[in-house]
C-alpha cells in the first residue's frame, strides 16, 4: 500500500496475515468455549468494528451482535478517563452470554466502566476479547479472557483503530511517526 495514508506510518507492527492467522485462532477458541450458548458479542464502537467483522465470520457457532460507541480520547492519543456513553445496546443481556468485543485495552479504564455497566444487567455470563493488549500501561486490574496480541507502549493505527478518524482503513496495525500527531491535526 502506498499513499498519503503510508506517508505517516514509521513501522507495520502487527501484518494483516498475522492478525487474519490470529484472528481464525480465536474464532475457534471462542467457537469451541460457547458451543451450545448461542452468544452475544457487543462491538465497542468504533474501533472494534473490523476486528468484529473479521471474528464473527471465524466464529462457527450461532451468535448475534450489538454495539456500543464510547468516547475517552476524542482527537488525543492519551485517555482522558472520561468515559462517555455515545450508543448503548438495542438488546437486553439479561441471561445472556456476553462477549465484549474491543479493539485495543490500555489502560482499563474505559474498560472497567463497561464492564460495571455491563453487570448490572445480569447477562449469564460476561467475557471479554481484545485484538490488542497493552500490558505496560494497565492501571485497572481487569480480566480479558482473549487475546490478540500483546502490544508495547506505542500509539496504534490501521485494522479499525484510528487517530482523528483517520487510518482506520489499513489492513494491518501500524506506528505513526514521531510528530505525526501534531500534523495530522
Amino acid at each position: 500500500m502506498v499513499g498519503p495514508l503510508m506517508e505517516n506510518i514509521e513501522k507495520v507492527l502487527i501484518s494483516e496475515q498475522e492478525i487474519q492467522q490470529r484472528v481464525a485462532e480465536l474464532g475457534r477458541q471462542i467457537s469451541a468455549d460457547y458451543e451450545g450458548l448461542n452468544p452475544l458479542l457487543v462491538c465497542v464502537l468504533k474501533g472494534g468494528y473490523v476486528f468484529l467483522a473479521d471474528l464473527t465470520r471465524a466464529l462457527t457457532i450461532c451468535h448475534s451482535v450489538d454495539f456500543m460507541a464510547v468516547s475517552s480520547y476524542g482527537n488525543a492519543t492519551e485517555s482522558s478517563g472520561v468515559v462517555r456513553i455515545l450508543k448503548d445496546l438495542d438488546t437486553d443481556i439479561s441471561g445472556k452470554h456476553v462477549l465484549l468485543v474491543e479493539d485495543i485495552i490500555d489502560t482499563g479504564h474505559t474498560l472497567a466502566y463497561l464492564l460495571e455497566n455491563l453487570r448490572v444487567r445480569q447477562p449469564a455470563s460476561l467475557r471479554v476479547c481484545t485484538l490488542l493488549n497493552k500490558p505496560s500501561r494497565r492501571e485497572v486490574d481487569i480480566p480479558i479472557d482473549y487475546v490478540g496480541f500483546d502490544i508495547p507502549n506505542e500509539f496504534v493505527i490501521g485494522y479499525g483503530l484510528d487517530y482523528a478518524e483517520n487510518y482506520r482503513n489499513l489492513r494491518f496495525v501500524g506506528v505513526l511517526k514521531p510528530g505525526a500527531y501534531r500534523a495530522s491535526k
